[in-house]
């Protein structure tokens, strides 16, 4: 059986920790000056490296040339705890979503006293710490307070503010980060490098987008998809039918469509969607994050160089494109209604019908006396005057249509007279009599 790419390449030492810079650098620091807590804090969403982290510390602690931040991985210690080493006795990791209540509270504090068996801590690392109850948190208080000298804990938690005060305000506290996009991409490609699989380039945003930053979810996507590779390796196409996503092609119809005020068209595309067995919810999520990329590149016209917008290099200048014909005023409409709209559609029984109407509201904003649908007919108008030709001059054979001007634009002309003077007449009216 293989092993899951998230096992595989869990990292070994700070070093290979992805994404986590602001916290492993100071660790890392503080293990070379010897500078050592008896409680540590590691918080943070899920899959970003806390648990991975505490056990590499518990590495960095016991190896024979430690503590250091580079563990030598050649001594028992350093080989007992390497991602696919057996364990260490010394070294306890407790659930607490499990063994969270008092009994099991005063079992590990009446462990922590014992001296290590075989290395130089003993390190007790308490997984999902925020579920460890009150009165067992009060259990440990005073050996997290006073612990003996070989002691120390690692709490890692998705909510530490569920921790206890007393218990957070004795560890050092570092708060893990969801890994960027830009840095979450080369560690996918680094791995598909390694594995030796042939991947699309328009497969990574979808993958990222799919893990939503946390490296153990994006990794086992990517697995899943590596799994069901053929031949080609892993297709754009493949991968869109796998993770459920909608087809670039399909979001740029109805981008195209809502940009000619296409009625039709949009609701054709609605249509394909529905017959083709996508989820209503997950297009009008890929729909708003399309509005997104367009509003930025709209704002910043290198967004796609500074890594604003992730998206294939065939993309770009349909999305610019997009950008120039949609204003801002309408983007940010367009992103309001759907977001709106993604509220609405949980639970819904019928979700066309909920979407349809989201592109109704799209398409008419006069329906609406916001001033979101102000500020789009505003920019409807302006769009179409600059567009329109100007004024007609006196050799203007086409008879084009003229351009409105404004009374105080317009030039001053004399009052009529019947008849315009000539020349003649001016000046003899100017003569002194």
């Amino acid at each position: 059986m293989a092993l899951a790419l998230y096992r595989k390449y869990r990292p070994a030492k700070l070093a290979d920790v992805v994404g986590q810079e602001h916290v492993t650098e100071p660790l890392a620091t503080a293990l070379t000056a010897g500078r050592i807590n008896h409680a540590y804090l590691f918080s943070g969403p899920r899959g970003c490296g806390k648990t991975s982290s505490a056990r590499i510390l518990a590495r960095s602690l016991n190896c024979e040339q430690g503590p250091t931040p580079d563990p030598c991985g050649v001594c028992n210690s350093c080989i007992a705890l390497a991602p696919e080493g057996s364990g260490s006795i010394d070294v306890v990791e407790l659930d607490a979503a499990s063994h969270g209540g008092v009994e099991d509270a005063r079992e590990l504090r009446d462990r922590a006293f014992y001296a290590p068996a075989e290395s130089r801590y003993r390190v007790f690392v308490v997984d999902e710490a925020h579920m460890v109850t009150t009165q067992g948190f009060n259990a440990l208080l005073k050996i997290v307070e006073e612990p003996p000298e070989h002691l120390v804990f690692v709490f890692a938690t998705t909510e530490p503010e569920k921790v206890l005060p007393t218990i957070r305000s004795r560890t050092h506290h570092y708060p893990f980060r969801l890994i960027p996009p830009g840095t979450m991409r080369a560690l996918l490609e680094k791995i598909c490098g390694e594995e030796q699989v042939t991947v699309a380039p328009p497969v990574f945003p979808l993958v990222i987008r799919a893990g939503g930053g946390s490296a153990r979810d994006t990794l086992s996507v990517l697995d899943q998809l590596l799994a069901g590779a053929g031949p080609q390796g892993v297709t754009y196409e493949r991968a869109v039918a796998l993770l459920g996503v909608t087809d670039s092609g399909l979001i740029d119809d109805t981008v195209d469509a809502l940009a000619a005020a296409d009625g039709a068209a949009v609701y054709g595309a609605v249509d394909r969607l529905v017959e083709a067995g996508h989820d209503p919810r997950r297009f009008a999520s890929d729909l708003l994050q399309r509005f997104r990329d367009l509003m930025l590149v709209q704002a910043v016209p290198d967004a796609a160089e500074q890594g604003l917008v992730d998206g294939a290099a065939d993309e770009l200048p349909r999305m610019a494109d997009q950008a120039a014909r949609l204003g801002p005023a309408t983007l940010t409409r367009y992103g309001e209604i759907l977001h709106q709209g993604l509220i609405e559609m949980r639970g819904a029984t019928a979700p066309r019908l909920l979407l349809e109407l989201l592109v109704s509201r799209m398409l008419l904003p006069a329906a609406t006396t916001s001033d979101g649908g102000l500020l789009e007919r505003l920019e409807r108008i302006e769009r179409r005057n600059a567009i329109a030709p100007g004024p007609a001059g006196p050799a203007d054979d086409g008879g084009a249509a003229k351009r409105f001007v404004r009374p105080s634009e317009r030039p001053a002309t004399p009052e009529p007279t019947g008849g315009a003077p000539s020349r003649s007449a001016e000046r003899e009216a100017e003569a002194p009599m």
